[in-house]
């Protein structure tokens, strides 16, 4: 417990999951219901157009802090590490993170309040993270055509504020049994 003490520095800790995620305007494809017969179609943009969106879970508090980008890389990492520490000043954070570059670099800047965790290499399966954005494309992006990129950002925006108003739904889905173990 001394030791728990001595890295929180007194803070309450705060353990989070973050990862990052890309979404544009080329479909996300999914099955749909239609009548006996009948063929639903989805119209579809092959534009490679997209942005970056980090994001960060905090699975037993059921919280979430996200921001969008045009681009990943060490100083979006940090500017996203930044805005997490200011929306969480009183908490000492253990941010897991995966091994991307932007990650691990020692250009990256990480607020005082904030420490990074690697995961196992090859081990995205452990990380909520990565499920929040299947939600999110799931919900947000399912057989959706989009004529801009912006309508894209502003509806991933949207379902991210739809989830973050519902503490108890993202700590349901996301609060898997072996972080409560592990905590």
């Amino acid at each position: 417990m001394a030791a728990v003490q001595a890295v929180t520095e007194g803070r309450q800790l705060r353990i989070m999951f973050q990862d990052e995620a890309r979404f544009g305007r080329l479909p996300v494809i999914r099955s749909a219901w239609a009548p006996p017969g009948v063929r639903p179609k989805v119209q579809a943009a092959v534009e490679r157009q997209f942005r970056y969106v980090y994001g960060a879970i905090s699975p037993v508090e059921g919280e979430l802090d996200w921001m969008d980008s045009d681009a990943m890389n060490t100083e979006n990492m940090s500017r996203f590490l930044g805005l997490v520490s200011q929306n969480h000043p009183d908490n000492r954070i253990l941010m897991v993170v995966d091994g991307a570059s932007s990650h691990t670099t020692t250009k990256l800047v990480v607020p005082e309040n904030i420490t990074l965790l690697g995961m196992p290499p090859y081990s995205p399966e452990l990380n909520p993270a990565e499920h929040l954005w299947d939600h999110v494309r799931e919900k947000a992006c399912a057989n959706t055509f989009f004529i801009k990129l912006d309508a894209v950002v502003q509806r991933v925006n949207e379902e991210l504020t739809l989830l973050a108003d519902q503490a108890a739904t993202v700590a349901s889905m996301f609060c898997w049994p072996w972080i409560i173990a592990a905590i």
